[in-house]
């Protein structure tokens, strides 16, 4: 065991104006920057191991996306690429790095930002110097609501309006604020990394945008006085975001830019409370990281055409009923999975540093997945950290499911079947257990 070193670095990945915007179902086309987007690396070593994990300010990229911007970090820096974690923030205010329904991917930002993405490891790792970590977790609930709802129809519906048809949200939330920092012996920030179960934000306008993972960047640095790698990573929150629907107070203005603010605000308060809190520090700590390959298994259209959902209808009906617009394009969306192999890999991974780690799930995962993962974990504290190493679309739960409503509608954006969850779970421990023995 040798003392700890670490590095962070970032490289700008704002597309220019014009680009095609992501998460919507039809384009969009930015003509201003609120934030800019970057790609935030951390490289930690030990003397016998070196392990690196980045945050990018898009969407989401797929598996052969990251996997070229890993091959790309590996080459410059030598750290095996299967000790390399990536994520997204799943900002809706980015370029489109995936063409889905009406929305064309933006041509030629991916193979761009991919070598960008890379770069910033290989900054990281210049920036290599001695240093300590703490761990430790704040709470903030009131930015945290689950916004799928059991209806007075017995119906599950994602984001209703609110009033007296609403009966219950169909699953609760994660409320905790984890926090990992990295300091010089000195006390001076490198980096921190910050977990919370929250989906974007939004904006009002047509910025390109980090959302609040880049309000909460610059406002934690600005309360700590200091410049450094602030990162902000997306907990398990496929159902989650921050409109309570019992509250109208709350969605009125559901897209307006000042959320943007108050949310990363109000998240690097409760971060820095708890670092100025956090006592001792670690520097003889050991890093590890572990990889698993489960293979999940999507519905057929034809099945889609025949699942009932919870109040006795059936999926496809479910999209005519909320957007009926966009009835046909779902359609498409069905049709084109049974183009796809019945079975794909993907990717579970977990990296520790000392007695804490890191997961990394490869889609939108509910947020049951965060809580059982997290409960269950052999180490003292656990990050879930989603829409890591690929995007599989939404991953419900069984019961989510059968449930029905948006995020399990067969199409790019749903594919797992009944069944998933134990096996995602079990994946996700055995990376934990692994990582957990090589401390």
């Amino acid at each position: 065991m040798g003392n700890l070193q670490a590095g962070a670095g970032q490289v700008d990945i704002t597309p220019p104006l014009g680009a095609c915007l992501s998460g919507s179902l039809t384009p969009r086309y930015a003509d201003d920057v609120s934030y800019p987007l970057y790609a935030k690396a951390i490289v930690l070593d030990d003397g016998d191991t070196q392990i690196a994990y980045v945050q990018n300010d898009l969407i989401l990229l797929t598996r052969d996306q990251f996997d070229v911007a890993k091959a790309r970090a590996a080459e410059l820096t030598g750290i095996a690429a299967e000790n390399i974690m990536m994520s997204c923030t799943h900002t809706h205010y980015g370029p489109a790095t995936y063409g889905m329904f009406k929305v064309p991917e933006e041509p030629g930002y991916v193979d761009w930002a991919v070598n960008k993405i890379g770069d910033s490891v290989k900054i990281a790792q210049n920036r290599l110097q001695p240093a300590v970590i703490g761990h430790t977790s704040g709470s903030c609930p009131e930015e945290t609501h689950n916004r799928r709802w059991w209806m007075t129809n017995g119906q599950v519906q994602m984001n209703p309006p609110g009033g007296p048809d609403l009966v219950r949200p169909s699953a609760g939330t994660d409320p905790e604020v984890a926090l990992l920092v990295v300091e010089t012996p000195d006390g001076h920030p490198i980096a921190a990394v910050c977990n919370y179960s929250l989906h974007y934000v939004g904006g009002a306008s047509l910025a390109i945008s980090a959302d609040y993972f880049g309000a909460f960047s610059e406002a934690l640095q600005r309360m700590a006085g200091s410049q450094f790698v602030a990162i902000m990573a997306n907990g398990c929150c496929g159902d989650i975001n921050n409109q309570n629907r019992a509250n109208p107070s709350t969605f009125e203005r559901p897209y307006a830019d000042y959320q943007v603010d108050r949310v990363g605000n109000a998240l690097a308060a409760e971060a820095w409370k708890v670092w100025s809190q956090l006592d001792g520090r670690q520097a003889d700590v050991t890093v590890a990281s572990s990889v698993d390959y489960p293979v999940w298994r999507r519905r057929t259209a034809a099945e889609e055409a025949q699942r009932e959902v919870a109040g006795g209808v059936l999926a496809v009906d479910q999209v005519t009923q909320k957007w009926p617009d966009y009835a046909d394009e779902f359609a498409k969306e069905r049709e084109r999975m049974d183009t796809l192999p019945l079975d794909i890999e993907t990717q579970i991974q977990a990296l520790r540093v000392g007695d804490m780690a890191m997961v990394g799930l490869p889609g939108e995962f509910f947020v049951e997945y965060g809580l059982d993962i997290k409960r269950q974990s052999p180490l003292a504290r656990t990050m879930t950290i989603e829409l890591a190493n690929d995007w599989i679309g939404y991953v419900p739960t069984d019961r989510g499911l059968d449930e029905g409503s948006y995020e399990t509608w067969l199409a790019s954006t749903s594919r797992v079947a009944s069944g998933s969850e134990k096996l995602f779970i079990d994946s996700a421990l055995k990376c934990l257990a692994q990582v957990a023995e090589e401390g």
